[in-house]
């Protein structure tokens, strides 16, 4: 590891406008960024501390809105009465993220934009083969080696890698926005557009690999806008080697309401199984008005996910989705 210049930013202004130079790295829970610099990912010049930013950490209701600081921490997000009240899904989906220690740490908007999972990029350097994300032009060598944990929708020759959050999952399946900050706008999008899948990159070109969001150089993560919903129901289904401390294979989010035996609203997100999270809106769009009922899901499960392909080694990712996406729908049906 080089040695680096550290400071502290006294506003979201200034921090997003040090983000903006070459060699700068903001740090926060540091859950990520230690990682990237212990494996070589980046050797910052300067890291900026937003830690210590004022009124980046808050949860509290406007309106019918529930706004939630990027500097809040998982464990306080998945225990704050706000959450539990207007935002169930999310407080499940940060539940399962990672381990208690990490979660007092680990903030939202650091695991939004955390990185693949993917061991050929978390290697340390020099790396013994090619990763694009790393090393543009040098190849993917998931693409035809172990590739069992990879992306089934999405992905293309130059990179398989998969997007591994949790909490993303859940803010997308709940319509959330993010709020951007620079040093001379705030701009709001919807949270399931902030990253893209390798396919939606290819007009990067050779660097398509390392394109995985749509934030700007000097921007920053200030917030997170989630709207009042009215659901029955919701449910965040992760399937992982093991429970605690593992990274999902698949994960399923549905947030719905029932009236009158029927559904009403849905919504229904994949995880882990592309670069971003993975709306399945055909099963949406199918199941409204329909009875809730294993056969009916599984058919619009199964239809919406015709478009998956499978790499050699994770065939069963495709069966592994459409099980949990079918579960979540279910789970949420009956809580």
């Amino acid at each position: 590891m080089k040695e680096f210049a550290y400071s502290r930013a006294r506003t979201a202004a200034e921090a997003s406008a040090l983000a903006g130079r070459s060699g700068t790295c903001l740090i926060a829970g540091g859950t990520e960024l230690l990682n990237w610099m212990r494996l070589g990912i980046v050797a910052p010049d300067q890291v900026v501390d937003i830690g210590a930013i004022p009124g980046q950490a808050g949860i509290r209701l406007e309106g019918d809105t529930l706004l939630i600081g990027a500097l809040a921490d998982l464990n306080r997000i998945a225990g704050h009465p706000l959450v539990e009240a207007h935002a169930p899904l999310l407080g499940q989906a940060c539940r399962s993220a990672a381990s208690p220690q990490v979660r007092n740490r680990a903030t939202l908007g650091g695991n939004i934009l955390q990185r693949t999972r993917c061991p050929y990029f978390r290697a340390e350097e020099p790396l013994p083969w090619g990763c694009n994300k790393r090393r543009p032009g040098s190849g993917c060598s998931a693409h035809r080696g172990r590739n069992g944990e990879h992306a089934i929708l999405g992905w293309t020759g130059s990179c398989v890698a998969t997007h591994p959050s949790d909490p993303l999952v859940a803010l997308t399946c709940l319509g959330a926005e993010v709020e951007l900050v620079s040093p001379n706008a705030l701009r709001r999008a919807p949270v399931g557009t902030l990253h893209v899948t390798q396919r939606e990159a290819r007009h990067a070109g050779e660097d398509s690999a390392r394109y995985e969001n749509t934030l700007r150089d000097d921007e920053m993560i200030v917030g997170f806008r989630i709207p009042a919903q009215s659901v029955t129901g919701t449910s965040y289904i992760k399937v992982r080697e093991r429970r605690s401390y593992a990274y999902a294979l698949v994960s399923a989010a549905a947030a719905l309401r029932v009236e009158g035996g029927a559904v009403r609203s849905l919504g229904l997100v994949l995880g882990s199984v592309a670069q971003r999270p993975w709306r399945l809106r055909g099963a949406e769009a199918a199941l409204i008005g329909q009875p809730i009922s294993k056969d009916t899901v599984h058919a619009a499960v199964e239809e919406d996910l015709r478009e998956a392909k499978s790499l050699p080694d994770n065939e069963h990712k495709i069966r592994l989705a459409r099980n949990a996406a079918v579960r979540a729908v279910l789970t949420a049906a009956t809580s």
